[in-house]
């Protein structure tokens, strides 16, 4: 992890972030939330940030890791809503558009977005 003063406690945070987008993706399609964007903008959008916040509590020499659980929690995701029937389906452009918000997020991560979370302790320095 980078030196990070509450790094379990980022870590913790992660760990929901991904059971609330297992959540969400796992949900009957009739309980869902309509953003009014495509679910493809959706999907992009949500594996930045999952993306990014991963690369902001470890350092550099894991984001090869980070991009490959990443992809496996989406190919996971993707097979459980095949396999369950609540009105969700297999979809592979979504593993395409989760693809595609995962090497975003990397980019933005080597782009200097990666620090964000030393950043940010650094900007809070009581808590």
């Amino acid at each position: 992890m980078r030196l990070l003063r509450h790094p379990h406690l980022w870590l913790v945070l992660g760990w929901m972030l991904l059971i609330a987008a297992a959540y969400v993706s796992l949900m009957p399609a009739k309980e869902l939330p309509h953003l009014g964007v495509s679910d493809k903008i959706e999907h992009i959008v949500g594996y930045i940030a999952l993306t990014l916040w991963f690369a902001g509590i470890y350092p550099r020499s894991r984001y090869l890791h980070i991009a490959l659980g990443m992809f496996l929690f989406g190919l996971i995701i993707e097979y459980l809503q095949g396999a369950m029937h609540f009105g969700r389906s297999r979809d592979y452009h979504d593993v395409i558009a989760n693809t595609v918000g995962i090497a975003v997020g990397l980019g933005a991560a080597w782009l200097g977005l990666g620090h964000w979370a030393e950043w940010f302790e650094s900007k809070v320095k009581r808590w």
